[in-house]
This record gives structure tokens, C-alpha cells and sequence, in this order.
């Protein structure tokens, strides 16, 4: 029972990030920010955030920007789920690298020289 109430706060929390880098990045042109996976820890003190950052030059910086405001986040998270949890988790931030790992996989499986 308890697994299927984290599981509901982590895609609860996954939705409403969302929703809030989209906003953001709208500002930006060109950037996009996917919240591929949150954990949240059992006793929801702490959520891990693993995000997506396409193009991926510009996710170093961007993840630099997202760490340094990490509280204004964790407000406007509050102020979204203020109904449906009480206390909020603290947020870390984590770069959720697979799909560049895919690409490289990808594109050491089918080199372009061999076309």
C-alpha cells in the first residue's frame, strides 16, 4: 500500500515539474526540459528529479541555471500541489543522460561511413 501512495506523489510531482520548465523554457526558444523520472524517498522528504535537456550543448548550462533556483522551484511546486500534499520534498536535480547514450550506441552499431 505504501508503494502505490510514492508512486502517485512521484508522478504527481513528475506532472506539475512538467508543467512548470515548460512554462520556463516557452521564454527560451528552442530549449526543452522533460521531467523523465521522480523519486521520491519513503518518508517524502526528498524527491529526485531526473531530466531530460534537448539540445544537449546547452544542458550543462541549463542544469547550472535549474540547480541555482532550486527553491524558487520548489515554491512554485508548492503552490501548485498546496491541496494534495502537505509537506513538500526537497528537490535534486539529476541530468537523465540515456538518450544521448542511445544515440552513441546507436551510432556505433550503424556507423554512417559504412553506407
Amino acid at each position: 500500500m505504501e508503494g502505490t501512495r510514492i508512486q502517485k506523489i512521484s508522478r504527481l510531482i513528475q506532472k506539475e515539474l512538467s508543467e512548470i520548465f515548460r512554462l520556463e523554457t516557452a521564454k527560451m526558444g528552442g530549449v526543452i526540459v522533460s521531467v523523465s523520472e521522480v523519486r521520491v524517498s519513503p518518508d517524502l522528504s526528498i524527491a529526485r528529479a531526473y531530466l531530460s535537456i534537448f539540445p544537449s550543448e546547452k544542458a550543462a548550462e541549463i542544469m547550472a541555471n535549474i540547480k541555482r533556483n532550486d527553491k524558487s522551484i520548489r515554491y512554485a511546486l508548492a503552490q501548485k500541489v498546496r491541496y494534495q500534499l502537505r509537506k513538500i520534498p526537497e528537490l535534486y536535480f539529476h541530468l537523465d543522460d540515456s538518450l544521448d547514450y542511445i544515440e552513441h550506441i546507436d551510432s556505433l552499431l550503424h556507423p554512417k561511413d559504412n553506407k
